[in-house]
């Protein structure tokens, strides 16, 4: 994805922290077009498959919108399983002469995992509790780092204060945020 080519829609910070048996995401609210600041509220974070799964995304939203849907699908006809639904959503975005061409990178965690899911054909669990993509994503991730190894905040405040830090540095992220929960199942 070049972020940096005149007139791309670009921008975002998603971010999720899992901590203390709570899984958490969150996600900016600004969408830029070149230097332009188009919209302060786009809710770039949802839940799926019966509010089991969340799923952020970085990159063209109509493109991320198409990737929401066959992830849901995939979900739907592997019972939930996040990572066979993300290697086979990977596969297809790889190999398909059109989805190929999708310009998004998508952040999707469980109540046991954390993936990054990429159109390379790329499934990344990382080795922490915290992962994040976008053009603010580096410095969320830095500062979620930091709040997970050195304070007692919980993964909601470790979120929220990630964010602001990020959209504190970063010119394509806001502090409009939009914060869910994975709760015994449950997102809040």
């Amino acid at each position: 994805m070049n972020e940096s080519r005149p007139g791309r829609l670009r921008a975002t910070t998603i971010l999720a922290v899992k901590k203390d048996g709570r899984s958490v995401m969150a996600g900016d609210g600004q969408v830029s077009l070149g230097e332009t600041i188009m919209k302060h509220g786009a809710v770039k974070v949802r839940t799926m498959h019966e509010d089991r799964v969340l799923v952020g995304f970085a990159g063209a939203a109509a493109d991320a919108f198409n990737l929401f849907e066959r992830l849901e699908e995939k979900l739907k006809a592997l019972n939930g399983n996040l990572p066979r639904a993300a290697v086979e959503l990977a596969k297809d975005w790889r190999t398909d002469k059109i989805l190929r061409r999708l310009e998004a990178l998508l952040l999707t965690m469980d109540e046991a995992h954390i993936l990054i899911i990429s159109g390379t054909g790329d499934v990344i669990e990382p080795d922490d509790t915290v992962a994040a993509i976008g053009s603010g994503g580096p410095y969320a991730l830095a500062a979620a780092k930091a709040l997970v190894a050195h304070s007692e905040l919980n993964a909601v405040s470790i979120a929220r204060e990630a964010m602001k830090i990020a959209a504190s540095i970063c010119v394509y992220t806001n502090d409009r945020l939009v914060v869910r929960e994975l709760t015994d199942g449950i997102s809040g």
